[in-house]
């Protein structure tokens, strides 16, 4: 129990100071009789009736005490007076017997009748006080007055690292607004996080300083303001070192000491209701005798003290910290910390606490930090915190049990297990404190009991201040004496913003604002509430209204609606009602948290590993996190914590080494506990290379550049880390220091918080100071190390017109051909707007003067498609921007980049499914497990859902088209983190879009397409068939015939069919009727798609096809017996021979065809074979007596058919003009060749007909006049034209045409030019030499016998003749006689031949004209030897024909010389 001092002073002869120990109070009292010996009392300007500690802090309510008096001094009673005297007795004997036991206990007796006595006194004063307040503050001239400090701050020593509070209480109205200030510098907690912490509530503002270090040591004030005025209150705050005396007593020699922690406890394991200790030898040199050091213990960065749960103790060498009994509350993360002059030495180690054995098997573990949330007189709201472990089955509820202080009866306070781990108990004594605990239930059985909470009184908020920010202050029963001093008060306003602050099934929570007027002391309240949607308000509390500015409702109906308002009351009279709170629904309002996000579980030692993982979603009143992990296959999952961690991020010890484990996370409030995250990918415990836990965070950024600078700040950019760690980058950290003269300074954060961009403004540095700076990276497993500091830059305003350079440079969809880059604009814009972008391109490995542009005309984009780039080829790049002044700094240049295509590249694909719904779909084939697809739109990631839906499943991602439209035309790209830059880009243009809509329509509103439309025709006996063939219908299709607009049905009529399998559709009628003239439709359905298609049959056209139909009727029945399958026709053969045939079919042995001509018959078949079916009449050389009709009958017992062809007339001269077709055809080209006469034109045919007519045409296309001079004839074969004795008019082209009734045929030849030629050439062949005949080929002749050869020679002029044997030419002489006669005789002869004279003989004759020559052989022969002679005979005669005519010619020989 703390101690408190009273605030009254009296001075006396003599005091006794005696304390109460059984009631918990401390009183003073004075012996002093004589009203002399009193000292006055001061006159307080008000009273306090708050309660203060030796520090100053509030901690209770003061009962004031009577003030001293006349009538104290001089006996106001008989009791008093018998209480002096039996007090100076005492006083006279304990001076003679030395203050004996005896004067001891009537001492105390006496003290504790005047306080029983000063306490009916002063609590009946407290009630008339309290009334007078009460219609003193009615007063509606005192509403509103300027602030006024109730209590003002004050001043604090305090050691370094620990934490001050500085509080005040502030009354005024209006509600006055309270400013803190530092050296008259206003305190904003924003800028300094975790540093400072400003509260307010119920007119109660505090001002909280974390860990204290000298630079808070300053003067402190607070500042009160309203409408009516402004007033502060100052107060100093002074850091002191712990070991500050010491270094005064250490200071003369000098001394630095050197601190060292050893013999460390390690990660410790413990259990419920076991006691551990934890313990470090501490070695400090030089060592003195007798100094000791600041030995201090945390626990999660929170100081510890003595207590019955931990208990310290330093031997002078050895620290220790003993764990009396483990509860859960008790893990955490402990640190012992050893001050020193020199500084101070931590070291640090974590300890795990399981679950006690459960009571009962599957059990749930015990809950766990039991704190009262709210206390009031009539309810205290208790909260605690779910344990981990749910022994395997879900937790049903929590029971709630209290037990008075001072007894061990523990109560349990509700019936039913909440499962809300809030709870009002109600049902409590008024001044009376209470302690609480809670238990576990689920379906095997209820837990052990969570550890006791703290004390807490059961009391109007009011009548007690709270410390700390704590809701509730435990109240001790002490009373605390002070004076009281009654004020007058006026009828109180409206309360002012009234909200509900909390809200579950069992309970509301109200809280407001008191009124701002003065004279508010005795203010008390009144509560309403009313039904939604009714008028009707219901004051709650009825009997006694309330002091506080909060209340809690109960026994609201679950489910209702309600609203609720408060009334001030005072002795002057009840207030207006506050405005209503919006209407709210009792039940409870905060959600289980969902589950967190991705685990990742890192190496880190051989028996830990660090987990990390993303917090909660919109998670509300979070309390932590509780993680469990499993062996791999064992399916078994332990707790690795059993005390919710805050943080996303936890260190899991106490595992197997070389074992794989897998971890799951659940994020726990008051409304439960989540569902499990998903399970982490296996990791297997062993140490990781290199420490483990900081490679799970993101190496160093680099490339540290100055975007902008201004006299007092920089902007900054910086590239990602090459190794992002095992999560991604959730942002960065900037550091700055000074450099002077080149000499760098302290490194500072410039921001506190995480930035997400690569570029940041560091603000408050000093103009024309040059700076270096660092860059470090974090992630979900922590901050990685800092970059290298980066080049020193001036702080010095940028006054440049040009823009500054871009940022952050980016390259996609890098293709062998092609890649993007993307850029961000300059901070730095110049004097003008930026108004385009160049961008430069060159090879990695060329020099600096390889930079050459890529586009000549700016771009107004931050991006750009670069094409026609080499294959293969490193490239480099950088941007400049470019305004009205010119052209700015160029960009860092990106990172070199091949233009490859990398395998297993995917394009985005576009499709349009089923339902017309339109989708951008991306495939990556190396996604990894972090893998997230990132779509685009113009390289501007894709936030707005309205018009863009995105699914991802798997390795695949697709953005779906919401309402196409124009608006949505642009470059859609689609990137996937954590891979090699996989990223592809599709430019949707109008022409595009135009095109995807129009198929997006075809498959909202789908059409069967169709092979072909509705066709009819006609099938055997006459039926006609309609018929369509659709390209795809599935077996549910369906089918509707419709005829002028009525439906059909199978019947007897019609015969309708679908194949599923070829898509063909008809109906069939066995014949048509003038009724069925009309419109016949086919109307197809397969599911949404539908088609149709129509035929109109009316007019002629269904004239037609009755007619049609009824002449293959009758065809059928004609095809019953032997009928024509051709009817008879003709075939004219190459040799111009007419064949009439006709095919037949079935014929049996019995059918016979008769062949007529004019009805004469020509030819009769009899007894016609199966196999042969043509019937044949061949015409050699028609002429005209074969023109006639021609008729063949077919007849048997079945029937008879009868086949007719005309051939008379046209009927003739169609099939002569075929025939002169095939003798035209058949002709020669046009041929010219000299005669004896003239120049002779001709041509030969296959075939003459005296009927073929044939024109002779000139050079002038016209027909040729015949005369004696020009002629034409037939010879056998040969057609010709001879002109004699041509002239130079007769030159030209000649042509010969024959005609066949059609185009006939033309055959031609040139005489143009030749005419000489041709004549000469006819006169030189009628006048050159020639060898008329007379010689034979072989002359066979007897030796000894004579020889003469007689020839005629022709020519003009006469032609020379000589003769040749064996090619010499031999002479005349008396054997051989050589002569030639009148020009036209010449002979050879051989007087008498002997063998010598065989061989052969030739006579050339020549003119000028021309030369020709004869040949023949002579062969003599012996008689004897006439084998010989005919051997050699036959040898020398090898043409047959010659052979024959020579044996005639020496068969003459021999009949001539007989």
């Amino acid at each position: 129990m703390s101690q408190y001092q009273s605030t009254s002073r009296y001075t006396g002869g003599s005091s006794i100071s005696t304390t109460g120990r059984s009631s918990g109070l401390k009183v003073s009292s004075y012996s002093g009789l004589e009203a002399s010996r009193l000292s006055p009392v001061p006159k307080r300007a008000k009273p306090t009736y708050l309660a203060v500690d030796k520090e100053n802090q509030i901690i209770g309510y003061v009962v004031p005490i009577f003030r001293g008096s006349e009538e104290f001094a001089t006996g106001f009673s008989d009791t008093e007076e018998a209480r002096v005297r039996n007090t100076s007795a005492h006083m006279a004997r304990r001076d003679l017997f030395t203050r004996g036991l005896e004067m001891e206990r009537s001492e105390v007796i006496s003290r504790k009748e005047a306080i029983r006595e000063s306490a009916e006194r002063i609590s009946l004063t407290k009630t008339i006080h309290e009334h007078e307040e009460h219609f003193k503050h009615m007063n509606e001239d005192s509403l509103m007055h300027a602030p006024e400090f109730v209590i003002k701050p004050r001043s604090h020593t305090v050691w370094e690292k620990q934490c001050v509070r500085l509080h005040c209480t502030v009354s005024g109205w209006p509600e006055p607004r309270v400013v803190w200030y530092k050296n008259n510098v206003s305190i904003d907690p924003l800028a300094n996080p975790g540093k400072y912490k400003l509260e307010s509530r119920y007119g109660v503002h505090s001002l909280e300083i974390n860990r204290c270090d000298f630079d808070d040591t300053a003067q402190y004030h607070v500042s009160a303001m309203n409408s009516k005025g402004e007033l502060s209150a100052y107060a100093s705050v002074v850091v002191k070192s712990r070991f500050h005396q010491d270094s005064k007593r250490l200071k003369t020699f000098n001394l630095c000491f050197s601190t060292h922690i050893v013999d460390n406890f390690g990660v410790s394991f413990g259990r419920e209701g076991e006691t551990m200790s934890l313990g470090c030898t501490v070695i400090i040199y030089p060592a003195l005798h007798r100094y000791q050091p600041d030995v201090q213990w945390y626990r999660d960065d929170v100081l510890l003290s003595p207590s019955k749960w931990h208990h310290m103790h330093w031997s002078g060498d050895r620290a220790t910290l003993t764990l009396t009994h483990l509860n859960k509350e008790d893990e955490g993360l402990y640190t012992l910390r050893v001050s020193t002059k020199s500084g101070y030495e931590t070291y640090s180690a974590y300890v795990f606490v399981r679950d006690a054995d459960a009571e009962l098997e599957g059990a749930p573990g015990a809950p766990l930090d039991v704190r009262c949330l709210d206390a009031n007189k009539d309810y205290i709201i208790v909260t605690w915190k779910q344990p981990a472990v749910d022994g395997g089955s879900s937790i049903l509820g929590y029971f709630v049990d209290r037990c008075e202080i001072g007894t061990t009866h523990w109560i349990q306070c509700n019936d039913t297990p909440v499962k809300f781990a809030r709870f009002p108990v109600t049902g409590l004594v008024e001044g009376r404190s209470y302690s609480f605990r809670v238990r576990a239930v689920n379906k095997s059985g209820m837990s052990r009991p969570s550890r006791v909470s703290e004390p807490v009184a059961a009391m109007d908020p009011a009548d007690r201040a709270r410390m700390r920010g704590s809701t509730s202050a435990p109240w001790t029963g002490q009373i605390i004496v002070t004076e009281e001093e009654p004020a007058e008060g006026v009828v109180p306003g409206r309360p002012r913003e009234l909200q509900v602050t909390e809200a579950t099934k069992n309970y509301v929570v109200l809280s407001w604002n008191p009124p701002g007027e003065k004279g508010l002391e005795g203010v008390m309240y009144y509560v309403e509430k009313c039904v939604s949607g009714t008028d009707s308000w219901q004051r709650v509390n009825t009997e006694i209204p309330v002091r506080s500015p909060r209340f809690a409702l109960f026994d609201l109906a679950e489910g209702k609606s309600y609203s609720f308002r408060v009334r001030c009351c005072n002795s002057a009279g009840v207030g207006e009602p506050s405005d209503p709170t919006e209407a709210t629904t009792v039940g409870d309002k905060l959600d289980i948290p969902s589950a967190p996000g991705k685990v990742i579980p890192t190496r880190n030692t051989d028996t830990s590993v660090v987990v990390s993982w993303e917090a909660s979603r919109d998670a509300r009143e979070l309390v932590g996190y509780y993680i469990e992990g499993s062996v791999v296959g064992s399916n078994v999952w332990e707790p690795c914590n059993n005390k919710p961690v805050n943080a996303t991020r936890f260190i899991c010890h106490g595992l197997m080494t070389g074992e794989k484990y897998v971890f799951r996370v659940r994020a726990v409030n008051a409304a439960g506990i989540s569902q499990f995250s998903q399970e982490s990918e296996a990791v297997e415990v062993k140490a990781a290379i290199g420490g483990g836990i900081p490679h799970a965070s993101p190496s160093p950024p680099y490339g540290i550049t100055v975007l902008e600078c201004v006299h007092d700040s920089m902007v900054l950019a910086w590239k990602q880390p090459n190794f992002i760690g095992g999560a991604d980058i959730t942002g960065y950290f900037v550091d700055y220091r000074e450099v002077i003269d080149g000499v760098p300074g302290k490194w500072h954060e410039a921001n506190i918080k995480s930035i997400s961009e690569r570029a940041y403004r560091v603000s408050d540095l000093k103009e024309n100071k040059k700076y270096q700076f660092q860059v470090r990276a974090a992630n979900m497993a922590g901050v990685g190390i800092p970059s290298l500091p980066s080049d020193t830059f001036l702080c010095e305003e940028w006054t440049i017109a040009v823009p500054g350079p871009p940022h952050d440079l980016l390259l996609r969809d890098v293709r062998n051909d092609s890649l993007v880059l993307l850029w961000k604009p300059p901070v730095y814009q110049g004097r003008d707007p930026v108004s385009g972008y160049y961008i430069d391109i060159k090879e990695a490995d060329a020099p600096e003067e390889a930079w050459r542009g890529v586009n000549n005309k700016a771009t107004e984009k931050t991006y750009f498609k670069i094409n026609n780039l080499n294959e293969g080829e490193t490239y480099v790049f950088r941007v400049r921007a470019q305004n009205k002044a010119g052209v700015g700094k160029t960009s860092d240049i990106t990172e070199p980049v091949p233009a490859l295509t990398k395998p297993g590249t995917k394009e985005i694909v576009v499709n349009v499914d089923d339902d017309g719904v339109i989708s951008l779909n991306f495939e990556c084939c190396d996604l990894k497990p972090d893998s997230k697809f990132v779509w685009s739109k113009n390289y501007e990631e894709i936030t707005d859902t309205s018009r863009l839906s995105v699914e991802t499943k798997g390795n695949k991602s697709k953005a779906v088209f919401n309402t196409p439209a124009e608006e949505d035309i642009g470059i859609y790209s689609c990137l996937v983190t954590h891979t090699d830059g996989a990223s592809s880009s599709y430019n949707l243009n109008e022409e595009e879009l135009k095109k995807l809509l129009e198929i997006s329509h075809e498959h909202k509103f789908p059409i069967i397409p169709l092979k072909s439309e509705l066709a009819v025709e006609m099938l055997e006996k006459g039926k006609v068939r309609f018929w369509l063939q659709a390209e795809k219908m599935s077996a549910n299709g369906k089918i509707d015939y419709v005829f002028n607009d009525n439906a059909l049905s199978q019947g007897e009529k019609y015969k309708m069919n679908f194949d599923k399998n070829s898509g063909v559709i008809e109906m069939i009628m066995d014949s048509l009727t003038p009724a069925d003239e009309g419109t016949f439709t086919f109307q197809l359905q397969d599911g949404k798609a539908t088609n149709q298609s129509s035929l109109v049959l009316i007019g002629d056209v269904f004239k037609e096809l009755q007619k049609e139909s009824e002449f293959q009727r009758k065809e059928w029945f004609r095809k019953q017996g032997p009928h024509f399958i051709e009817y008879l026709g003709y075939e004219v053969t190459p040799e111009c021979c007419v064949i009439l045939k006709c095919k037949v079919g079935n014929i049996k042995k019995e059918t016979t065809a008769l062949w007529s001509k004019d009805g004469r018959e020509i030819k009769s078949d009899q007894h016609l074979g199966f196999t042969e079916g043509v019937l044949k009449l061949e015409i050699a050389q028609i002429s005209k007596k074969d023109s006639g009709v021609y008729e063949v009958v077919l007849k048997d017992d079945r029937g008879k058919d009868t086949s007719t062809l005309n051939l008379t007339d046209q009927g003739f001269k169609d099939l002569m003009n075929q025939v002169f077709t095939f003798i035209a055809n058949s002709s020669t080209p046009l041929k010219i060749t000299s005669t004896d006469k003239g120049i002779r034109l001709y041509t030969f045919v296959s075939y003459y007909n005296d009927l073929l007519q044939t024109i002779s045409r000139n050079i002038m296309d016209a027909a040729i006049a015949f005369s004696d001079r020009i002629k034409s004839g037939v010879v056998g074969d040969q057609l010709w034209l001879q002109i004699t004795e041509p002239t130079e008019k007769d030159m030209g082209k000649y042509a010969i045409e024959f005609h066949d009734g059609k185009g006939g045929l033309r055959r031609t030849v040139e005489l143009c030019g030749q005419g000489e030629t041709v004549f000469s050439a006819a006169i030189a062949e009628k006048n050159r030499a020639r060898v008329a005949g007379g010689l034979p080929d072989v002359v066979t002749i007897q030796e000894g016998k004579a020889l003469c050869l007689t020839c005629n020679i022709s020519g003009d002029p006469a032609p020379e003749v000589t003769w040749l044997k064996n090619d010499r030419e031999i002479t005349s002489d008396d054997h051989c006689i050589l002569k030639f006669e009148s020009g036209k005789f010449a002979s050879f002869t051989i007087t008498a031949v002997n063998t010598s004279d065989t061989g052969k003989y030739s006579i050339l004759v020549k003119n000028k004209y021309g030369t020709e020559s004869g040949d023949f052989t002579v062969s003599v022969f012996i008689p004897e030897e006439a084998g010989t002679f005919w051997h050699q005979f036959y040898s020398q005669t090898t043409d047959t024909k010659t052979c024959l005519k020579q044996v005639d010619w020496i068969d003459t020989m021999l009949r001539y010389r007989k």
